[in-house]
């Protein structure tokens, strides 16, 4: 029979397999989430196995959008997921004694992945067989050779056919062609396999046929039905007629795989009744099944001991079964048979494998507890407690392990994560079986944590203080802030702006200005910058908030506090103030503004009465605002001289007519800045009766402009001419005198209240805080001058006055009697100053 003629019917079952699969195909069911489908091998690529996407509860078109796919565990797929349908169809040839062997039923586990979400399903596939394997024979041709003595009734062993396939396909039945001699008996249990033999049926007779040439058919049960051949050539032997028996037909032995080599497996015993040559038994292996067993062990032809070659293997071969013969020397040779049966102990020789079979990362550090983020495969080649797996997650937070099916778990989310904290976890997954000693393994999984804008900027100090000298270069960098985000990217990245404050001035009558109008903010390095110079006299301090804000979606911010305290410089000069009459100095100079005025003295005013008061502020603060007065002419001992912080100019002697009509003084006022600043002023005091004096004094006080007297009392000499003019300008001095001295004494028991203020509350200075550096540090300050014999030199460092205004154009002519008087006379009222900072 040839090749042709076994395998010809395949072709023509094919319609009939279809029509069963159609059937089988109906028939699946769902148990315990798992979809279980039937195929029968060798079906054509594109055969669909099963509506996948349906079965799954998917919706029309879900599959391609939910990217559903199979997932392989290292076995070669021969399956695949339609994309578009979401059906399940062949992809490849499938064999079912490639992938299955013998086993039956023919079960694939396929993982089926819908990654949106991420779930997996568990896919049952199994490989139906079809009639595609014929029965073979181990040889084309087997020689037997058979005493002619042999009884009716002996037994000859045959090896007998192997067929692929499982099932009815591979319940084999045997044909032997006719013969008058022999005929054949086959025998089946369930704990071994079929027995073939030849049967002797009647005597043989060498000189009527020495051999005997049969065909022995194997027929499988399939339908239709394949055949396999074996020519059996059987020479009849002459002589011997007593054949060697064992003391057992059928030898069981136990091995564990991890046998060393040279162990011995068994030993096998044969005896011949026979004498001489005839009882000699040689040993032969004639049949090992599977196949592979004849390189994994050794029979020796003397002994009969079967000793171990090669290594065994449990996951790959369970048992081994070899046929014995005992063969004689006798002539004819004769034979006896018998079979040992190995059957293969499992150890605890394989470790756990894991497979990470999807991973989902980068892991955002907001996602929820119980996020799948990642699907895992366990098994173990080993059976029973050897192969039996447990797996656990280390470290133990914030990832732990779901089981969703007999050896795949889920590695889930168990705790809220913190990317600022831990930004990447490296996951170790561990298995470890039943055996003893128990087999570990593992897989590290590398979970990265992907950042979200959690986090906002924050400056390293919540205020800022910083000194700034006035005066300074527009562009000059007062100081750098700095916030800290410790998210990254664009949620990390700062950007600085200054968030709009403002601050109140002196010369701006306490209004508030924007802070951008002072200073800017570099928006990624965060230098502040002055946009202008500052000046101490509009603003002391200069305080604002810097917004740091980051780049996230959306965006988050902090805040710090900038104090910019401005340090003040000797930049004003002192400036002179109006006497309280209201006049102006006159006259200017290069380095500050100076003046000139008029005063009046009587002869004879004794020392230490005071005659005039320069009055004089600095818009500076501190030393800088701190006035010194001093006599620049004239120099030696002159009848006057100035009080040193106080500026009251006083008599140091008695005047006498000898000191002349009239005294010019120059008066030096200073600061006590480095370097210093000066004004000067100068004062011209006539020298006059007492009764023109007092006269002159009313005048002052009543016009505020100063009289100048004539020049060397040439007045009243013409007056004296005429007596009765005489009379009547004595009558008219003594009533102007008189009215002079009411006034007088009606002005210095008058309130003192008259007061020159800015903004802020007034704080007397007393002088007792002369010279103390505590107290021109203060904030706000004030001057406090009284009448009295009591009288003390007081300073004054910081009042809220603008700087004087330009004096006016002085007088051609040094005799005009209209100058204006700027300053306090002993009759003119007190004053009070004040300056907040």
């Amino acid at each position: 029979m040839t090749a042709m003629d076994v395998y010809g019917p395949r072709q023509q079952c094919w319609c009939a397999v279809l029509r069963v699969v159609v059937v089988v195909q109906a028939a699946w069911a769902l148990v315990a989430g798992q979809v279980r489908y039937s195929v029968p091998e060798e079906a054509k690529a594109g055969t669909v196995v099963g509506r996948l996407s349906q079965d799954l509860g998917l919706e029309a078109g879900d599959a391609e959008s939910r990217r559903l796919r199979l997932v392989s565990q290292g076995r070669r797929a021969s399956v695949e997921v339609s994309g578009a349908s979401g059906a399940l169809v062949v992809s490849s040839r499938l064999d079912r004694e490639e992938l299955c062997g013998k086993s039956a039923p023919c079960a694939l586990r396929l993982e089926v992945l819908v990654e949106r979400p991420l779930r997996v399903f568990h896919v049952e596939l199994e490989v139906t067989d079809i009639n595609d394997n014929a029965p073979l024979f181990p040889a084309a041709r087997k020689n037997l050779s058979i005493a002619e003595l042999s009884l009716p009734g002996s037994r000859f062993p045959l090896e007998g056919a192997s067929d692929a396939d499982i099932g009815a396909n591979a319940q084999l039945s045997y044909t032997l062609s006719p013969s008058e001699y022999f005929g054949l008996d086959l025998q089946r249990s369930e704990e071994y396999r079929e027995s073939l033999s030849l049967v002797l049926t009647k005597p043989l007779d060498r000189e009527t046929l020495p051999v005997h040439r049969l065909v022995l058919t194997a027929s499988d049960g399939g339908r239709p039905s394949l055949t396999g051949t074996m020519e059996l050539l059987i020479s009849v032997l002459d002589a011997n007629d007593n054949a060697p028996q064992f003391n057992q037909s059928v030898f069981k032995v136990q091995l564990p795989e991890n046998a060393a080599e040279g162990t011995l497996v068994v030993r096998v015993n044969a005896t011949d009744t026979d004498e001489g040559s005839n009882s000699e038994v040689t040993f032969t292996a004639i049949n090992i099944f599977p196949p592979k067993g004849l390189k994994s062990f050794l029979l020796n032809t003397q002994t009969g001991e079967i000793r171990l070659t090669g290594a065994l293997d449990f996951e790959d071969v369970r048992s081994y079964e070899m046929q014995i013969e005992a063969t004689d020397k006798g002539t004819p040779p004769l034979s006896g048979h018998c079979r040992v049966v190995l059957e293969v102990l499992d150890v605890n020789d394989n470790a756990p494998e894991v497979w990470v079979t999807s991973l989902s990362v980068p892991v955002s550090e907001d996602a929820a507890v119980g996020t799948v983020v990642a699907l895992l495969s366990v098994s173990d080649r080993d059976s029973g407690s050897n192969g039996r797996v447990r797996c656990a997650v280390w470290p133990a937070s914030p990832f732990g392990l779901v089981s969703t099916f007999a050896g795949s778990y889920s590695l889930v989310l168990r705790e809220a994560l913190d990317r600022e904290r831990v930004s990447e976890y490296e996951v170790e997954v561990r298995a470890e079986d039943g055996g003893s000693p128990p087999l570990r393994a593992s897989r590290g999984v590398r979970v990265p944590v992907s950042d979200v804008n959690d986090n906002a900027p924050a400056f390293a100090q919540a205020v800022y203080t910083v000194l700034a000298r006035e005066n300074n270069a527009a562009g000059a960098e007062l100081a750098r802030v700095w916030a800290r985000d410790p998210d990254e990217a664009g949620n990390g990245r700062v950007s600085y702006s200054v968030w709009e404050g403002g601050v109140g001035g002196a010369s701006s009558g306490g209004g508030w200005r924007s802070a951008s109008s002072y200073v800017s903010v570099d928006a990624e390095s965060g230098r502040l910058w002055a946009l202008r110079p500052l000046d101490y006299e509009e603003v002391q301090v200069l305080q604002f908030e810097v917004r740091a804000v980051d780049a996230g979606e959306p965006s988050l911010c902090g805040n710090a506090t900038v104090q910019v305290f401005v340090v003040d410089e000797n930049d004003n000069a002192p400036a002179l103030l109006p006497a309280s009459g209201g006049g102006a100095w006159s006259g200017s100079s290069s380095e500050a503004a100076s003046g000139s005025v008029w005063a009046w003295a009587s002869w004879g005013t004794p020392a230490g009465q005071v005659v005039a008061k320069i009055r004089a502020v600095d818009a500076d603060s501190g030393y800088n605002a701190w006035l010194r007065y001093e006599l620049w002419e004239p120099r030696g001992k002159g009848p006057f001289r100035v009080g040193l912080y106080s500026g009251e100019v006083s008599t140091a002697r008695a005047l006498e007519e000898a000191d002349g009509p009239r005294q010019r003084l120059v008066i030096v006022v200073r600061d006590h800045g480095e370097p210093s600043l000066s004004a000067t002023a100068t004062l011209s005091v006539s020298l006059v009766e007492g009764g023109e004096a007092a006269l002159a004094a009313a005048g002052s006080s009543l016009s505020g402009v100063g009289l100048r007297p004539a020049e060397g009392g040439a007045s009243v000499s013409s007056s004296a001419a005429t007596n009765v003019w005489l009379v009547v300008a004595i009558c008219a001095v003594s009533s102007l005198f008189l009215l002079a001295v009411v006034l007088y004494v009606a002005s210095r028991w008058a309130p003192r209240a008259a007061v020159l203020s800015g903004p802020g509350a007034a704080t007397l200075v007393c002088a007792s805080e002369v010279g103390s550096w505590s107290y021109s540090q203060r904030q706000s300050r004030s001057l406090c001058v009284a009448d009295g014999a009591g009288k003390s030199d007081l300073m004054v460092f910081s009042p809220n006055f603008p700087p004087a205004p330009p004096p006016p154009v002085p007088a051609a002519k040094e005799s005009n009697p209209e100058a204006p008087a700027l300053l306090d006379t002993v009759s003119g009222p007190p004053f009070l100053a004040s300056r907040p900072f």
